[in-house]
């Protein structure tokens, strides 16, 4: 016989049983102490290569200003702890990230974390070694990890697509200088931004657009500066420039009497700049030969 009391007790158990049910670990955590009742870092806690210190809120939040991280950019946070930078780029500035951790126990926290901010649409941690894992899709990269491990990194951070932004904690370069230091107002902490240069090294020729004039320059680049080569038709030499991403600046001698400022672009396998003087703009296509 049908009991209507029996299916109303079996009904209301399904529904307080549903949470567990459709939750493929029991229920997420609500809150970071409930995150931390798992496991829970120290500062100082040593890890593969390098021990785990947490970046201070401040730090973090100046680091993405400084990069210019936007709702367009995926943030890549190599040896990301806790997960504090990636979920700071998507809270804060709406990026997607990605965090790259060695130890999975940090792991998981981050991913508790991620979920406690709601944001496990935009972000995403996974273990892995920051040397074999492949970042490249990144637009912007930071990191925390020390002068010589950075060293390792910085062939391949160079590789990357001109104009991606690579942000360090602390730790510098070394030869490699940055394009700008970064200072929270908290503290002795600093950190550095370095965009990464198009590469241009080699000999090439410009021609004027709309014009016969035409110069052939050997470019000597120093990761984003550009340095003093003498003049390979031997009328227009290099004297010095940059390059911020793509964006090139060049002084050269011999194409006017005192020396002349180009400033233009890499665009693919060409460079296009453009000198200006008075009101009349003469543009040039470089060429590599």
């Amino acid at each position: 016989m049908f009991s209507w009391r029996l299916w109303l007790y079996a009904s209301r158990t399904f529904w307080c049983l549903l949470p567990f049910l459709i939750s493929p670990i029991g229920v997420a955590a609500e809150t970071y102490d409930q995150c931390e009742q798992q496991f829970a870092p120290r500062s100082g806690q040593p890890g593969k290569d390098v021990m785990w210190v947490a970046t201070i809120d401040q730090l973090v939040t100046a680091m993405l200003r400084a990069a210019h991280v936007t709702n367009k950019d995926r943030v890549i946070d190599l040896g990301s702890g806790d997960g504090k930078i990636p979920i700071a780029a998507a809270k804060q500035f709406g990026a997607t990230a990605l965090g790259i951790e060695y130890n999975p126990e940090l792991v998981q926290l981050a991913q508790c974390y991620a979920r406690v901010e709601q944001l496990t649409d935009k972000v995403q941690f996974e273990q892995g070694d920051i040397f074999t894992t492949d970042f490249s899709s990144a637009t912007v990269v930071t990191l925390y990890l020390g002068p010589s491990i950075n060293l390792r990194l910085r062939p391949k951070l160079l590789s990357m697509r001109p104009g991606t932004r690579i942000v360090s904690n602390a730790f510098d370069m070394a030869e490699w200088q940055p394009d700008q230091l970064i200072e929270a107002d908290v503290g002795n902490t600093r950190a550095f931004l370095w965009i990464v240069p198009a590469r241009v090294e080699g000999e090439w020729k410009f021609t004027e657009v709309g014009g016969k004039e035409s110069f052939t320059v050997r470019l000597q680049q120093r990761f984003q500066r550009l340095e003093s080569s003498p003049a390979t038709d031997s009328r227009v030499a290099v004297q010095g420039g940059r390059l911020v991403g793509n964006r090139m600046e060049m002084v050269v001698s011999g194409l006017e009497k005192h020396p002349t400022t180009l400033t233009g672009e890499v665009s693919g396998d060409r460079i296009l700049v453009a000198m200006t003087k008075g009101t009349a703009i003469r543009r040039y296509v470089g060429v590599q030969l």
